[in-house]
């Protein structure tokens, strides 16, 4: 694995049914590509307790900086 994580983790809790509340995404984790290229390492951060769909995103360049 590299130093810094390609992707972010989120989760999206499944909305209500007839909610008309937009689904929110909450930072689960990071992801790091693996070096031959055919997967990924999803690291969730310590304490989560999670459920629902994980959404895997490239980091933006303002995430990069950390």
């Amino acid at each position: 694995m590299s130093n810094k994580p390609t992707h972010i983790a989120y989760i999206a809790p499944p909305a209500k049914e007839g909610s008309p509340k937009k689904l929110r995404w909450h930072e689960v984790g990071v992801v790091w590509p693996h070096k031959n290229g055919q997967g990924f390492d999803v690291v969730i951060h310590e304490g989560m307790s999670i459920y629902g769909k994980i959404i895997c995103v490239e980091r933006k360049e303002s995430d990069k900086t950390e």
